[in-house]
């Protein structure tokens, strides 16, 4: 029988938990230590897993690399009754099988369902083919409901707090030109280059059509007045200073909703925030009960 694992999940912050992860390209010569070996057809798969489909093309080219290689990274898995659950590694398990691995290396861990959770979406963020969107979508997942600060998840990371602002903003864009990110029709520097404008979604799709580089978009969107200082905006009165702008991009990034605020004059303003639908009404509310007493 083997030796139950020392319990090491609980209680471990963000940093920890993205060691231990830790999907970084592995080598022969120092491949990570695996607690043991466990046939395939002892481990099932996370039914907290996020990610639902796997490339074929893809899994065949891993099921090479792993008749050839081996699985060189070992999987994440838990206990659960007479098997093991993956944690992270999914992917891996999947090819092995196709490979006829007998088994593979695994590290175990005693995880709770939020940690499982939790690890599920930060191996999600860490794949190489993710698009700017679906990885926003991992951040932004992490934020909710995990309560991590953007400031936690840029150390963890290894990214600057604004590298992380910018992709958050992306969730403020509209749900068509989203579609754009996640297709490949347009970039992510295209995407940044659309907030703020009155009319992203058509914006987008002239960018598309004459198949324009995002500093060519970002010329048109300067000529078009939408969203940069020193032009009229949206008709709605004078051009907002850059540090209202960026005001703004962090807000917005930080609610998952697109936030306005207009300077009627001297001190005194509105602040808009547009919501999509009732969930992000009840978010926002609760993010508004959360301030602590001495910001009231």
């Amino acid at each position: 029988m083997e030796k139950k694992p020392e319990r090491k999940g609980l209680g471990r912050g963000l940093s920890a938990l993205m060691s231990d992860v830790n999907l970084g390209p592995a080598t022969e010569a120092a491949p990570r230590r695996p607690d043991t070996r466990l046939a395939v057809e002892k481990l099932r798969a996370n039914p907290l897993q996020p990610r639902k489909d796997f490339e074929p093309e893809a899994l065949k080219a891993l099921a090479d690399s792993i008749r050839q290689k081996g699985v060189i990274q070992p999987l994440i898995v838990r206990p659960v009754g007479d098997y093991y659950e993956i944690v992270a590694g999914e992917r891996r398990w999947r090819a092995a099988q196709m490979a006829q691995a007998h088994d593979v290396p695994v590290v175990i861990r005693e995880l709770d369902d939020t940690e499982v959770l939790e690890i599920a979406i930060i191996e999600n963020i860490q794949r190489e083919d993710l698009n700017a969107i679906e990885e926003a979508l991992g951040l932004r997942q992490l934020m909710d409901r995990f309560g991590h600060t953007q400031e936690k998840i840029a150390e963890a990371l290894s990214k600057s707090r604004s590298h992380i602002a910018n992709l958050l903003r992306l969730l403020t864009l509209p749900t068509e030109v989203q579609s754009f990110v996640r297709e490949g029709n347009i970039s992510a520097g295209h995407a940044r280059a659309l907030i703020g404008t009155p009319d992203p979604e058509a914006m987008a799709r002239k960018i598309v059509a004459q198949g324009l580089s995002v500093r060519e978009t970002e010329r048109l969107v300067r000529e078009s007045g939408g969203g940069k200082p020193g032009k009229a905006s949206s008709g709605r009165g004078a051009a907002k200073d850059s540090d209202t702008r960026a005001l703004e991009a962090d807000l917005s990034a930080h609610l998952g909703m697109e936030v306005q605020i207009d300077i009627a004059g001297g001190q005194a303003g509105a602040l808009m925030v547009r919501f999509k639908s009732l969930d992000d009404l009840d978010r926002l509310c609760q993010a508004l009960s959360t301030v602590p007493a001495e910001m009231g």
